[in-house]
């Protein structure tokens, strides 16, 4: 083998390992969900899927999404949320209020995301809604004071009816 030749082969291979991670695929992102074990929950657990589909995240292809559904009890909530934390998600989501206190025991650093928590600031699992703090966000139903207003709206019908408006009978 002559000089030149010999040079290239030593220079070509030393660039082969830039080539090959170069080309390293994608890494896999990681979704841990924890439930109360429900038929109404199965059911946003399936819709959650099929939107993830639709924005391109394939369960098992670019995403792993790692499920525990809860029997009820506080120590099943507590053994899931442990079990959850350990697999090291990217994201953990969290349906109603049983699992977030477990949850945020079990961790400060992997973000929680809930849904279908009632009043989050009251529960202290946020600070307030526009600035939750910590490792814990999500999305309510409804703002939580408007129950006052509800209930203003319960005991006083007349109050309901614009001013002006002629009385039905």
């Amino acid at each position: 083998m002559r000089r030149r030749e010999f040079i290239k082969v030593i220079a070509g291979s030393a660039a082969w390992p830039l080539v090959v991670r170069a080309q390293q695929p994608e890494r896999v992102r990681r979704i841990a969900v924890l439930a109360l074990d429900d038929a109404d929950n199965r059911a946003s657990y399936a819709a959650f899927l099929q939107a993830l589909q639709q924005l391109g995240w394939i369960d098992g292809q670019n995403v792993r999404i790692d499920t525990r559904w809860a029997g009820g009890s506080a120590s099943d909530f507590r053994k899931d949320a442990t079990d959850i934390v350990a697999l090291a998600p990217d994201v953990i989501v969290a349906t109603g209020t049983a699992p977030m206190v477990p949850l945020l025991q079990a961790t400060h650093t992997v973000p929680i995301v809930f849904t279908t928590v009632a009043d989050p600031v009251g529960a202290g699992f946020v600070d307030t809604m526009a600035r939750p703090g910590g490792n814990a966000t999500g999305f309510v139903q409804f703002e939580y004071s408007l129950t006052g207003k509800w209930l203003e709206l319960l005991a006083a019908p007349e109050k309901r009816k614009p001013k002006g408006c002629p009385q039905v009978r």
